[in-house]
């Protein structure tokens, strides 16, 4: 009995201890564990090559997003506090962008854009994108602000455009025989809803829509312009300069690599390992052990992503991410993912 009661004493100061420690970390009040705001990333070296420098690999990977992922972060956070710690680290001389991406979030594509923008213009290390089998649309977004940019000649690129659709499903109410009741502070208020008849949608109406699709595509074709002009002169006109008439192939069609390359989207044709040559290139160093910022999980985030999310269901994997389309959202996006 008195071995029981002192087990049961250790037992609950133990149960106590751990539930301070587990408190501590979920109000994030343990510096000593080096804890800030933001994803906790942990560094893996992916290819050791005895050297005390380093190439930050950095993805952007899927349908890109500002959904809840891993940890309670989404994809922009993640890839911000990334690029954060290849700046901090001085022995990272460049950075090496693998984009394998569809498009995706408008505002999305675009933080990730000022974000890899701004890393080159503080830190003045250089990024360097590796296309994958596909860098369409938004994934050509953030791809056009990086120093050098590296395409297989199969990639799927391009796919310079904008998208958004919705639903109308007027007609399928009135066969069930469901009439809609709409009380609104504007004639524009309802411009996008499905339940109004098509002859209801006014040219008034698609002229907005229109105009606003004109200037978000504006924005994209801006970008493309300035990101690859701003490449080709800091790579001394070594780079491939964009072609002339450029804007007759920003029409949504998507390209290969090798089309890509002839007209100046591209600046390389090659896989992986080219990319990390011209980054050793670009960066001034012989050689460079290749790492990468993995997210750190851990049992407290579990705490923040239920406090984001007041979705009561179970995520099943698949081994893959369904695109998570909404109506009436703008979006960068390649039709391989629309159709």
């Amino acid at each position: 009995m008195i071995f029981a009661l002192v087990l049961g004493g250790l037992l609950g100061v133990s149960v106590l201890f751990n539930l301070g420690w587990f408190l501590s970390d979920v109000i994030r009040l343990r510096p000593s564990r080096g804890y800030t705001s933001g994803p906790r990333l942990e560094e893996v070296l992916v290819q050791d090559n005895g050297s005390g420098n380093k190439i930050a690999v950095v993805e952007v990977e899927g349908l890109i997003s500002e959904f809840i992922s891993q940890g309670g972060y989404n994809m922009v956070e993640v890839l911000k506090a990334q690029l954060q710690r290849a700046k901090d680290d001085d022995r990272v001389k460049a950075v090496l962008l693998k984009v394998n991406s569809p498009g995706g979030e408008v505002m999305a594509a675009d933080e990730i854009y000022r974000a890899l923008e701004g890393f080159e213009q503080k830190s003045h290390k250089p990024i360097i994108c590796s296309m994958g089998s596909l860098a369409a649309s938004g994934g050509y977004y953030v791809a056009a602000p990086c120093r050098w940019i590296v395409a297989n000649e199969l990639t799927i690129t391009g796919s310079i455009g904008v998208i958004m659709s919705t639903w109308n499903y007027r007609h399928l109410m009135d066969k069930v025989g469901v009439t809609p009741m709409v009380f609104k502070s504007g004639k524009f208020k309802d411009m996008l809803s499905g339940s109004k008849e098509p002859d209801e949608i006014t040219d008034a109406e698609k002229e907005m829509i229109q105009s606003l699709i004109d200037e978000t595509f504006q924005r994209f074709k801006d970008i493309v312009a300035d990101g690859r002009a701003q490449a080709y002169e800091r790579n001394r006109k070594q780079s491939v300069k964009l072609s002339d008439d450029w804007e007759d192939y920003a029409d949504g069609r998507v390209l290969s690599g090798k089309e890509a390359y002839k007209l100046g989207f591209v600046d390389e044709l090659g896989d992986f390992d080219v990319a990390v040559k011209r980054a050793r290139k670009l960066a001034g160093v012989a050689d460079a052990n290749l790492v990468e910022y993995q997210q750190r999980i851990e049992f407290t985030d579990l705490f923040r992503l239920l406090g984001q999310s007041d979705a009561k269901a179970v995520k099943l994997d698949l081994g893959f991410d369904l695109p998570k389309i909404e109506a009436g959202h703008l979006y960068f996006l390649s039709p391989t993912v629309l159709h």
